[in-house]
């Protein structure tokens, strides 16, 4: 069994920030995934940049490089190269109260998602019973893309690590396997029955518009792409999955921001709207520009 969670953890742990890294009020801003952070005392500047978690290509252009030239350290949504990370996504996977995927459907069910699970991911049903429905659909990525799988924050990560500059999180992942708690499972098991149900044709034609999207730097765009997904979980659980992370983050970034200039990397749809993060720290007195 311990195979089996860390094989799905290689998968989820580079890929489950896509579950939760969509949605916010529409708040119009100009098409840039990089912004800079001043005044309100900050001594130096920071910069603000927006990731995608499931791409084929990524955006880093010289405007990055340059920013990271200009900062001393990178935050990203969680420290992706803490030893920890494995265990502790060992420990938030499976479902609270002993509750079972299975438990949730009846007897066609099981055999539609038993079926679903073994023709994407390799894995039967009863092998993966006890864990968080909604972040078995992070395994899929790979599928759902016609190239080698890229994650954004990935490639931050290595330029970081290249200038010798520290990794850290905003929040930690059992934050974000917490998030997934709030969530009824029984919503998140009709999800998942809905995708096995429609094959992952439709999720193959949305992560495609949105990489599209994601190469126009259009952040609005993204959250107006986000609320028509045909994935309701997001759009129902908007304040758990969004709102109420980026408030958290605010702080942090204020502390790391005034220590010293700091790169942030998160989610594209974390940046826009009334509670976006851009717009959070405005409301906090710093100014937010875009860099292009």
């Amino acid at each position: 069994m311990i195979q089996i969670v860390l094989k799905i953890s290689r998968f989820i742990i580079t890929s489950v920030l896509i579950l939760v890294s969509f949605l916010a009020n529409s708040q119009e801003l100009d098409n840039s995934l990089l912004w800079k952070i001043s005044g309100n005392g900050l001594e130096k500047p920071s910069y603000l940049y927006g990731t995608m978690h499931a791409v084929c290509e990524t955006n880093i252009d010289d405007d990055v490089m340059l920013a990271f030239d200009e900062t001393e350290q990178l935050f990203l949504e969680v420290d992706m190269d803490d030893p920890s990370l494995q265990m502790a996504m060992m420990s938030g996977i499976r479902m609270k109260d002993g509750k079972t995927i299975s438990s949730f459907l009846n007897e066609v069910e099981k055999t539609l998602v038993n079926d679903f699970l073994q023709t994407n991911i390799g894995m039967s049903l009863s092998m993966l019973d006890t864990f968080k429905p909604s972040l078995l659909s992070s395994m899929f990525l790979p599928k759902l893309l016609d190239c080698p799988m890229k994650a954004v924050d990935m490639e931050l990560m290595k330029i970081s690590k290249a200038q010798n500059e520290e990794v850290y999180g905003l929040e930690t992942i059992q934050d974000q396997m917490n998030v997934f708690d709030k969530i009824p499972y029984e919503f998140q098991v009709k999800e998942l029955v809905k995708s096995a149900k429609a094959g992952l044709e439709k999720e193959k034609e949305e992560i495609a518009k949105m990489m599209e999207i994601y190469k126009s730097e259009n952040i609005e765009e993204m959250l107006a792409s986000s609320r028509d997904s045909d994935n309701k979980l997001v759009a129902d659980f908007e304040e758990d999955l969004l709102h109420n992370r980026n408030k958290n983050w605010i702080p942090i970034i204020e502390k790391s921001a005034k220590e010293k200039p700091t790169f942030f990397g998160v989610g594209a749809a974390h940046l826009a709207g009334d509670f976006g993060v851009i717009n959070l720290l405005r409301k906090q007195g710093y100014t937010v520009e875009a860099v292009k």
